[in-house]
Order: C-alpha cells, then sequence, then structure tokens
C-alpha cells in the first residue's frame, strides 16, 4: 500500500484522464466501424497503452473486418426491385 501512497493526487488525475479518454475514443471509433464497441470501451479502461495498440493493428488495419463476410457481400450485389 505503500506504493500507491508514493504517487502524488495530481498523477492520478492524470491518468484517470488518459484511460477514461483513450476508453471513449475507442468505444466511439469501434462503434462507427461496427467493431465490439463494449470489448473496446471496457479494455480501454482497464489499461494504456495496450488497447489502443491492439485497436490499431487489428481494426484500423482491416485485419479485424467485422460486417465484410457473406452477407455484407450479398447486401452491396442485392437488386432492389
Amino acid at each position: 500500500m505503500e506504493e500507491l501512497d508514493a504517487l502524488p493526487l495530481w498523477q492520478w488525475a492524470l491518468l484517470i484522464a488518459v484511460l477514461v479518454t483513450q476508453s471513449t475514443w475507442l468505444f466511439i471509433d469501434a462503434r462507427k466501424r461496427d467493431s465490439m464497441p463494449w470489448f473496446w470501451g471496457i479494455w480501454g479502461l482497464i489499461q494504456v497503452p495496450m488497447p489502443i495498440v491492439c485497436y490499431f493493428i487489428f481494426v484500423r488495419s482491416g485485419w479485424f473486418s467485422r460486417g465484410k463476410g457473406r452477407a455484407g457481400r450479398n447486401r452491396k450485389n442485392k437488386r432492389i426491385e
């Protein structure tokens, strides 16, 4: 418990602000891309910087894409009658 007392209050406030900002950005961007926003948002609240690094690798680079499977292709190719 002594280690927790070694950090000044401003460092705790900065850490909380970074975690909340990261989590909010991950949630909003993942929701836009339909890529499990709750997972990314909650993981973003737990630690820094691993969630955002993994998000850029898997979601933003296109390795992990939801909705681009077979159903996504069929939706675009359907004729409207």
